[in-house]
């Protein structure tokens, strides 16, 4: 399950060290940290990171297939987590360690930045080869963070980025070796500390006021 350090003002968050999906145990773990980080006030930013094979790999689709009936519900819950780390008040950083798909992939793109593994590792929104179309929040999340050709690429194909495919397209911020992602990110969440507060939180809202509308309508997900 995720755990949350932290050195200094910044807040690593650990998704843990096996898939990673987004059980419904798993949200409320992430967002009970998110409580955390938010209430603590002050300088501060945030490193969301992964040990292992994975960053994510997203959507429990065991939990799901048992669980067909609570779709709406859970994927509201998701978009939700989407929204909330869009939106938080102070600079965030994802590390890619691993192999990040599908909404593991979406999670990334709502941080204010990102660090990728460049040898090993992809970064895939496969949900085109998995017969799992993207809601319209997913949709809209993934628009408002990639250019029209990427994103156009990447949701139409299933494309695996590697690490340097991934920094050519932006889609990451840096690329660097294995034993570099996370203290690169906590590098780049250290120099921004001071940017946490009511100011960035407004920026961030109003700069991505349609794809956080479309996350946190809780009309029918798919409709």
């Amino acid at each position: 399950m995720p755990t949350l350090e932290r050195q200094d003002d910044v807040f690593i968050l650990d998704l843990g060290d096996g898939e990673n999906r987004f059980h419904p145990d798993f949200l409320a773990e992430v967002n009970a940290h998110l409580d955390e980080v938010e209430k603590a006030g002050g300088p501060r930013a945030l490193v969301t990171a992964a040990t292992g094979k994975f960053f994510s790999n997203g959507l429990d689709l065991e939990w799901l297939g048992a669980n067909g009936d609570r779709f709406s519900e859970y994927a509201n819950d998701v978009h939700e987590l989407f929204a909330r780390v869009l939106s938080l008040p102070l600079i965030t950083v994802a590390a890619l360690q691993g192999h990040t798909f599908a909404a593991g992939a979406m999670l990334s793109l709502a941080h204010d930045f990102r660090v990728m593994r460049g040898d090993r590792g992809f970064w895939c929104l496969p949900e085109v080869d998995i017969n799992i179309p993207f809601t319209r929040g997913m949709g809209a999340l993934i628009q408002s963070r990639l250019s029209v050709r990427v994103a156009h690429e990447a949701m139409t194909t299933g494309r695996r980025y590697g690490g340097a495919d991934a920094l050519a397209d932006e889609i990451v911020d840096h690329a660097v070796e294995e034993s570099a992602v996370r203290a690169t990110a906590v590098e780049i969440a250290a120099a921004n500390v001071g940017k946490a507060g009511e100011t960035l939180g407004t920026i961030k809202a109003r700069m991505y006021a349609p794809a956080i509308a479309t996350l946190r309508d809780r009309a029918d997900p798919l409709g």
